[in-house]
């Protein structure tokens, strides 16, 4: 563990009793398990090794949110890593599959499609009237990912072998070990219910608007933000489609704070001293509201930790953008949300475009 982490630990000790907050005890015991899992038995493939690096920091990362009181992000950022970890496990720990070939991978996967299905099935039941919406949010998230990442799977061992495959079948695992951990969280909403509706109205302009962006020399200088933009607008029409519409407004506006960095202008000292004082007054008030407003409190948590650091280290140009982005396109797509959809016209000027960039689903 490194010594942010150790530090991190120490003070999340002393704070999580001031804070008095719900699930923070189950969260904090998830994290320790996740972390223990990998120190006694780390991963020793080094194909894999960015990426269980890249899991032990997201756990940090949950860890340090978790001190700050930040329990939302503390609880997407354990999503994450919860994905990594069971793709990371389930990829080094089949040789045997591997050795076997397609006959034994087919074996694996038809056991994993079985378990996943019936989970897929039961989580449309879930009972979520007593629940905030971000963790309802996360949840259906987490539940929507897992089908696509195991049909990705199968799809990846055919194409290059059934290594790569194992390892999709891990993360939609985990994706469906995290959904049913944050529906099992003892956390429970003290505000009047946030009405989810369907959103497919503001995804099908969004996706207007992200056609016409996706023009060289940008469709070029920012492809990976295109990917993950149009990765979060599949996986919300696909969550709106199920009724998942907590998880779709989660994802929705996932892809709005990622439209928003295609233009988002750097900011000066200026723009940067301003910025801290205008969360702070966009979480006072959504601590005020009468509402569960607590998937718009999870973008503030997620911009919060932009601009202060755990370890104190200044905050990278993107973060400073993606805060901004957060506080004036994010928050006002959450708040235009919560009335009813406005008709949706589709254009009529000019000939349809179809893009679609190809990209195995979310990740």
């Amino acid at each position: 563990m490194s010594l942010i982490a150790r530090v991190s630990v120490l003070v999340l000790a002393v704070v999580l009793p001031a804070l008095g907050q719900e699930g923070a005890p189950q969260v904090k015991a998830e994290i320790e398990r996740l972390q223990k899992a990998l120190n006694d038995r780390p991963i020793s493939d080094k194909n894999f090794a960015g990426l269980a690096s890249n899991t032990r920091e997201t756990l940090d990362a949950a860890t340090n949110a978790l001190a700050a009181g930040r329990l939302y992000l503390s609880l997407e950022k354990l999503g994450i890593a919860e994905s990594l970890f069971l793709g990371l496990r389930v990829a080094s720990d089949n040789a045997s599959v591997v050795k076997n070939g397609m006959p034994a991978f087919e074996s694996r996967w038809g056991k994993a499609s079985l378990a996943l299905s019936a989970l897929d099935q039961q989580a449309s039941h879930r009972d979520w009237s007593h629940s905030p919406a971000a963790i309802q949010a996360l949840s259906e998230t987490s539940q929507g990912r897992t089908i696509p990442l195991l049909d990705g799977g199968r799809g990846f061992a055919t194409a290059t072998g059934p290594a790569d495959g194992l390892f999709y079948i891990g993360q939609a695992e985990g994706e469906a070990d995290f959904a049913k951990f944050a529906a099992t969280l003892d956390v429970h909403r003290t505000k009047d219910a946030s009405h989810f509706r369907s959103i497919l109205p503001e995804l099908k302009r969004l996706q207007d608007k992200t056609d016409a962006a996706f023009r060289p020399p940008q469709s070029i200088d920012l492809h990976s933000r295109f990917i993950a933009l149009n990765s979060a607008l599949k996986l919300a029409q696909e969550l709106d489609a199920r009724k998942f519409y907590a998880g779709a407004l989660y994802e929705y506006l996932e892809a709005v704070r990622n439209y928003g960095m295609l233009t988002a202008k750097p900011l000066d000292a200026t723009g940067q001293a301003g910025l801290r004082p205008a969360l702070d007054a966009a979480g006072k008030k959504l601590a005020a509201s009468s509402t569960d407003d607590s998937i718009a409190q999870l973008f503030v948590e997620r911009a919060e930790s932009y601009v202060h650091h755990a370890d104190g280290s200044a905050p990278s140009a993107d973060e400073w953008r993606s805060a901004k982005v957060i506080l004036d396109q994010v928050l006002p797509a959450y708040s235009a949300a919560q009335s009813p959809a406005a008709p949706f016209e589709a254009p009529t000027a000019g000939k349809a475009v179809t893009i679609t960039l190809v990209r195995w689903p979310y990740t």
